[in-house]
Protein backbone atom coordinates (compact mmCIF):
# COMPACT_ATOMS: atom_id res chain seq x y z
CA UNK A 1 0.00 0.00 0.00
CA UNK A 2 2.81 2.44 0.85
CA UNK A 3 4.50 1.72 -2.50
CA UNK A 4 1.29 2.58 -4.34
CA UNK A 5 0.99 5.85 -2.43
CA UNK A 6 4.63 6.67 -3.05
CA UNK A 7 4.14 6.03 -6.77
CA UNK A 8 1.06 8.27 -6.73
CA UNK A 9 2.95 11.05 -4.94
CA UNK A 10 5.87 10.78 -7.37
CA UNK A 11 3.52 10.90 -10.34
CA UNK A 12 1.72 13.85 -8.79
CA UNK A 13 5.06 15.56 -8.16
CA UNK A 14 5.96 15.18 -11.83
CA UNK A 15 2.60 16.71 -12.71
CA UNK A 16 3.30 19.48 -10.23
CA UNK A 17 6.48 20.36 -12.11
CA UNK A 18 4.52 20.61 -15.33
CA UNK A 19 1.95 22.96 -13.78
CA UNK A 20 4.63 24.98 -12.01
CA UNK A 21 6.09 25.73 -15.45
CA UNK A 22 2.68 26.83 -16.75
CA UNK A 23 2.33 24.00 -19.26
CA UNK A 24 -1.08 22.38 -19.46
CA UNK A 25 -2.18 19.76 -21.94
CA UNK A 26 -5.76 19.50 -20.69
CA UNK A 27 -6.94 23.08 -21.15
CA UNK A 28 -9.41 24.70 -18.78
CA UNK A 29 -9.91 21.64 -16.57
CA UNK A 30 -6.24 21.91 -15.59
CA UNK A 31 -6.14 25.69 -15.41
CA UNK A 32 -5.59 27.53 -12.13
CA UNK A 33 -8.40 29.84 -13.34
CA UNK A 34 -10.83 26.92 -13.03
CA UNK A 35 -12.48 27.30 -9.60
CA UNK A 36 -11.94 23.58 -8.89
CA UNK A 37 -8.19 24.28 -8.91
CA UNK A 38 -8.24 27.79 -7.49
CA UNK A 39 -6.58 28.73 -4.23
CA UNK A 40 -9.76 30.71 -3.51
CA UNK A 41 -11.71 27.44 -3.37
CA UNK A 42 -11.75 26.60 0.36
CA UNK A 43 -11.03 22.93 -0.40
CA UNK A 44 -7.65 24.02 -1.80
CA UNK A 45 -6.83 26.60 0.85
CA UNK A 46 -4.16 26.19 3.54
CA UNK A 47 -6.76 27.73 5.90
CA UNK A 48 -8.78 24.53 5.54
CA UNK A 49 -7.56 22.39 8.47
CA UNK A 50 -7.36 19.34 6.21
CA UNK A 51 -4.60 21.16 4.25
CA UNK A 52 -2.98 22.93 7.19
CA UNK A 53 0.60 22.30 8.33
CA UNK A 54 -0.86 22.37 11.87
CA UNK A 55 -2.82 19.21 11.07
CA UNK A 56 -0.69 16.42 12.56
CA UNK A 57 -1.33 14.25 9.49
CA UNK A 58 0.64 16.81 7.44
CA UNK A 59 3.38 17.44 9.97
CA UNK A 60 7.01 16.53 9.24
CA UNK A 61 7.19 15.50 12.92
CA UNK A 62 4.61 12.74 12.38
CA UNK A 63 6.74 9.68 11.67
CA UNK A 64 3.65 7.76 10.54
CA UNK A 65 2.68 10.36 7.95
CA UNK A 66 2.38 8.93 4.46
CA UNK A 67 1.70 12.07 2.44
CA UNK A 68 5.17 13.65 2.50
CA UNK A 69 6.95 14.72 -0.67
CA UNK A 70 10.71 14.16 -0.65
CA UNK A 71 13.57 15.16 -2.91
CA UNK A 72 16.10 12.69 -4.33
CA UNK A 73 18.27 13.03 -1.21
CA UNK A 74 15.40 12.08 1.10
CA UNK A 75 14.76 15.60 2.40
CA UNK A 76 11.11 16.39 2.98
CA UNK A 77 9.92 19.20 0.72
CA UNK A 78 6.25 19.29 1.65
CA UNK A 79 3.11 17.19 1.58
CA UNK A 80 0.19 16.22 -0.65
CA UNK A 81 -3.47 16.27 0.37
CA UNK A 82 -6.05 14.38 -1.74
CA UNK A 83 -9.09 16.34 -2.91
CA UNK A 84 -12.65 15.05 -2.93
CA UNK A 85 -12.75 15.27 -6.74
CA UNK A 86 -9.82 12.85 -7.13
CA UNK A 87 -7.17 15.53 -7.50
CA UNK A 88 -4.52 16.55 -4.99
CA UNK A 89 -3.08 19.75 -3.53
CA UNK A 90 0.63 20.13 -2.85
CA UNK A 91 2.00 22.27 -0.03
CA UNK A 92 5.44 23.07 1.31
CA UNK A 93 6.02 22.34 5.01
CA UNK A 94 5.04 25.93 5.90
CA UNK A 95 1.58 25.39 4.36
CA UNK A 96 2.07 27.38 1.17
CA UNK A 97 0.25 25.74 -1.74
CA UNK A 98 2.85 24.95 -4.37
CA UNK A 99 0.71 23.16 -6.95
CA UNK A 100 -2.13 20.81 -7.67
CA UNK A 101 -3.19 17.77 -9.60
CA UNK A 102 -6.57 18.43 -11.28
CA UNK A 103 -9.47 16.20 -10.35
CA UNK A 104 -12.21 14.69 -12.43
CA UNK A 105 -14.62 17.13 -14.06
Amino acid sequence: MKHARLAAVLAASATLLIFANGVSAQGYSSSPYNYQNSLYNYENSPYNYRNSPYNYNNSPYNMNSNNGIYDNDGNRQGYAVPRSDGGANFFDDEGNRTGYLPGRD
